[in-house]
């Protein structure tokens, strides 16, 4: 089993919809694959990202979904985890989201966890998102897009990483919303270099703009061989 955790540089960067895409990849490729979600917000019930996940998927809800194994966090308010939470005068369990994440490797061959806004969203004023992937490890998948202020977001979560020594299995370009050829193909360059310069060995995958509906042509295989 691998646990890969997919990060945004920023909230609504479209970690959702590339972990979906991800995961009805390996879904046709005959992985055994599910989806988990760190803490949801701004919901009720089922994680909606989660639907977001199976939706794309093209599958029904998974039992794990209905028991809230792969969501246990879910939050009324849409904030930052750390608020959502004191908001209900609740707080995020670590230890209850690492033996979610155990129990779903025990069942599946892969799990994509996805991650909640940007890289060092507080899960409480004293740990923070970035605090958890320094000691699980994981190895992160990057999502971008190709919004003003995403060349300095996306280099800015590198530098981190590579200062945290933590690992990066792969950077996602987001098209969406795809207003400039121009800023689409010069930010794709300025991200190879950096990738070079922080000293990462990992592909960058592109995500055209899509329906969620519909078979987006996206080359998952430089992630998952």
């Amino acid at each position: 089993m691998t646990t890969y955790f997919i990060s945004g540089i920023d909230t609504d960067a479209g970690k959702s919809y590339a972990t979906g895409l991800m995961a009805k990849y390996l879904h046709q490729n005959n992985r055994k694959i599910i989806t988990q979600k760190f803490a949801q917000t701004g919901c009720q019930g089922i994680s909606e990202d989660i639907l977001t996940h199976r939706e794309i998927m093209g599958v029904e809800l998974f039992e794990e979904d209905k028991d809230f194994t792969t969501c246990p966090f879910v939050f009324d308010y849409p904030a930052s985890p750390h608020l959502a939470a004191n908001m209900q005068n609740k707080k995020i369990d670590i230890e209850q989201i690492n033996n979610s994440t155990k129990t779903l490797e025990e069942r599946y061959e892969i799990v994509l966890l996805e991650g909640v806004g940007g890289l060092h969203v507080p899960i409480s004023l004293d740990y923070s998102l970035l605090d958890f992937l320094e000691e699980k490890r994981y190895p992160v998948i990057l999502v971008t897009s190709s919004k003003l202020g995403s060349i300095n977001h996306t280099l800015m979560s590198l530098e981190i990483m590579k200062n945290r020594n933590i690992p990066l299995h792969g950077l996602i370009y987001n098209h969406y919303p795809a207003k400039s050829e121009f800023i689409l193909n010069d930010s794709i360059n300025v991200f190879h270099h950096y990738l070079e310069k922080f000293g990462f060995d990992c592909p960058i995958v592109e995500i055209p703009v899509f329906e969620k509906s519909s078979d987006a042509n996206v080359e998952f295989g430089k992630l998952f061989h």
